[in-house]
């Protein structure tokens, strides 16, 4: 990305972001799918360093437990920017299960269908048949919204959730969250969690101790990185202060269809690659929207996210791997 692209991002980034979030004088964002960073935290101080496919089994050993976001799978998308997302979601499959680690679970982040209908969602059905890992969370995207406010969606996927399909679980010590910001979203404008949800989040983070990791996954992004794009959450600021005491909190989002990802403080927030297209990175086209790129290409922009996390030193790896197989990116976070 050249520099004067890379400024104008970073700068947005600076000047839109308003999540609420005290700062502790480090932001650094990262704009393209396929290039990465490693976070680390060296006194409570972010570092990064380049990633390369070699760390990839050094950040899994010791690791309690490990799970796989995948995002944004658009089954029954045929535009010309993928043909075939079948196809690429059964590649991001194969990726998982070569794995050199078996992952506990699999979380999707969204827009599992491309107009929420019966039919692409027995397709995704049928494709997650051949995950290793069984356990697969899900999130809703507006594109499982589309023709009946969720309810295909709720039926299949948001059995025991609350509300339009927020819920939350534990897995080793680390407290899961699942948010939907997708409800009654207009064409390019924010998301929104809305009153009820927020006072569910308040009410599940109570009680809980300041030491637990906080592992918050919704479908737009729960930071604002760029609003002409609908690319935030309106009411992102309210969610993210309920979990300013504790010791790590990560956030996973998607809908943007790029790695970007951000270190403040305690919180760390990331988006994914999707399993279908790429998109513009912010401010670069005049919209968002599916972007073409040469056939060989495609999987480079497109892939998956394996998060592991090691309870002793409360710490989690988050690798993203292009599908092509090529170099990945990982960021790493710790708890104090």
């Amino acid at each position: 990305m050249p520099d004067k692209k890379q400024d104008f991002i970073d700068q947005k980034l600076q000047d839109l972001n308003n999540d609420g979030v005290d700062r502790r004088g480090f932001l650094k964002c990262m704009a393209w799918a396929g290039t990465g960073l490693v976070w680390t935290l060296s006194g409570g101080i972010p570092i990064s360093r380049a990633f390369g496919r070699s760390p990839e089994k050094n950040a899994v050993k010791g690791a309690d437990f490990s799970f796989v976001q995948i995002s944004d799978s658009h089954i029954g998308f045929n535009k010309p920017a993928n043909p075939d997302v079948t196809a690429t979601l059964q590649t991001a499959i194969s990726r998982i299960n070569a794995l050199p680690h078996s992952p506990d679970f699999i979380i999707h982040t969204g827009d599992l269908s491309q107009l929420s209908k019966p039919s692409e969602f027995d397709t995704l059905d049928q494709t997650l048949k051949s995950a290793n890992p069984k356990q697969i969370y899900f999130v809703p995207g507006e594109h499982d919204m589309l023709t009946d406010n969720g309810e295909q969606y709720l039926q299949r996927y948001g059995k025991g959730t609350k509300g339009a399909g927020w819920y939350s679980f534990d897995q080793k010590g680390v407290h899961f969250v699942g948010l939907v910001n997708v409800v009654n979203l207009k064409a390019g404008g924010l998301g929104s969690l809305g009153h009820d949800q927020l006072e569910w989040l308040e009410d599940d983070l109570k009680g809980r101790s300041a030491s637990t990791p906080i592992v918050l996954f919704a479908h737009i992004p729960l930071w604002t990185i760029y609003p002409d794009w609908g690319w935030g959450t309106d009411d992102s600021e309210q969610a993210l202060s309920y979990v300013k005491r504790f010791g790590s909190v990560t956030v996973l989002n998607g809908h943007i269809h790029q790695v970007m990802q951000k270190v403040e403080g305690k919180l760390s927030f990331h988006t994914a690659m999707s399993t279908a297209f790429p998109q513009p990175a912010p401010g670069t086209a005049p919209s968002a929207g599916p972007m073409k790129v040469p056939a060989e290409q495609l999987q480079k922009v497109l892939g998956i996210t394996d998060v592991n996390y090691m309870v002793s030193g409360k710490s989690l790896a988050v690798i993203d791997s292009p599908l092509d197989g090529s170099s990945a990116s990982a960021s790493g976070k710790s708890g104090n």
